[in-house]
């Protein structure tokens, strides 16, 4: 039985340990408590994501000038995504959710 109620005392006391700290560091944000700076700005990541689209782009013409066929541009790319958009959000093509037929079953 003592056994019982001193656990129960010391998570009560730890309850209110960890009240009291939440309390003082309340106005402080997690990131300011850890000092947690993020890796790399939103710039870098768009700039980075701009590269990789045209690192795709030009290996993509580099096997279309192997098989002799038309390069493509940037606009021809953005394009082409929007169509696959467009399609998905039809709910068509290779990549759609299976449909289930409501008369069935």
């Amino acid at each position: 039985m003592t056994f019982v109620l001193l656990t129960l005392g010391l998570m009560g006391l730890l309850f209110l340990i960890m009240l009291a700290l939440a309390r003082a560091f309340r106005e402080q944000s997690v990131a300011d408590l850890l000092d947690w700076k993020p890796t790399r700005s939103y710039e870098t990541e768009a700039q980075l994501e701009i590269d990789d689209v045209q690192q795709m782009i030009d290996a993509q013409n580099a096997l279309r000038r192997k098989r002799g066929a038309a390069e493509i541009t940037e606009e021809d790319a953005q394009r082409h995504a929007m169509e696959d958009e467009a399609v998905r959000a039809r709910g068509a093509g290779p990549f759609a959710p299976e449909r289930v037929d409501r008369d069935e079953g």
